[in-house]
């Protein structure tokens, strides 16, 4: 199957010239194919929140070769693959990066590790995969290379996967891991959306008071509030302001949402 785009998201930053040489690889070797620029500012080495990113972004682009390169471990033990998804090819690092964006893509249907030399460039750097492996097995595939000739096929149950988020729900109370910290200073959980509904519009996030509300302006400047974000998860707000700062927390650690007690 030939296809039309290419996505690429990475870790690489935009002050150096590692993307651009990515974009030259395909460029040259899949001319057809339009390039999506997810994002290259993941945190460095951070494949958590690329996974986070990846997964809540492949569902609405078109159908695609997705490269994803947050690889913290280049050229050690770990495999390079590709996953066939039933929306969707994904080519990177086995490292946990590529799993839910699969699932997203409606399922993992086929593995394949990227042992065949002939798939990469003449000369494959040892800390440059996306330049060398990633980006010349994904031109391959937007041309309609099968991707079973890209290597050996793999169990799908050897997949690295990250462990599963924190998630902890009571009466009156959730306590979720961050998955993300956006731009804004937004503060992503882990928690579904749909556990905010238990919690009312009196809320304490972190132990600071908080209001539930629909989106951004339905709370005055300055305010701390709680909402269901685009991606259909819990998440805290600052309106103006960020979050982030507020509260004092990162990527991984645990915050607690509680209905807040009425006082006479």
């Amino acid at each position: 199957m030939r296809y039309d785009w290419i996505s690429i998201t990475t870790d690489y930053g935009l002050s150096d010239g590692f993307v651009a040489a990515c974009h030259g690889v395909l460029a040259r070797q899949a001319p057809h194919a339009r390039v999506i620029d997810v994002t290259h500012l993941v945190p460095p080495g951070e494949v958590s929140q690329g996974a986070t990113v990846l997964a809540q972004t492949v569902p609405h682009l078109p159908e695609s070769v997705h490269v994803a390169v947050v690889d913290p471990g280049v050229c050690t033990a770990r495999r390079g693959i590709v996953v066939v998804a039933a929306g969707g090819l994904l080519v990177g690092p086995d490292n946990g990066l590529l799993p839910a964006a699969a699932e997203a893509l409606g399922g993992i249907q086929r593995v394949i590790v990227l042992d065949d030399p002939e798939w990469h460039a003449d000369t494959v750097s040892p800390t440059f995969h996306g330049r060398d492996v990633f980006a010349p097995v994904a031109a391959r595939l937007a041309g309609g290379a099968d991707p079973a000739t890209a290597g050996s096929e793999a169990d799908p149950s050897t997949l690295v996967r990250l462990p599963d988020p924190l998630v902890t729900v009571g009466t009156g109370w959730l306590e979720a891991e961050v998955t993300a910290v956006d731009r804004f200073g937004n503060v992503q959980l882990a928690a579904p959306g749909g556990t905010l509904d238990e919690l009312g519009e009196d809320i304490l996030v972190g132990g600071l008071r908080a209001t539930r509300v629909r989106t951004f302006g339905d709370a005055g400047a300055g305010t701390l509030i709680a909402y269901v974000d685009s991606a259909e998860r819990v998440a805290v707000a600052v309106n103006g302001g960020r979050a982030v700062v507020a509260l004092g927390v990162a990527p991984g650690d645990t915050l607690r949402l509680a209905k807040r007690a009425a006082t006479n």
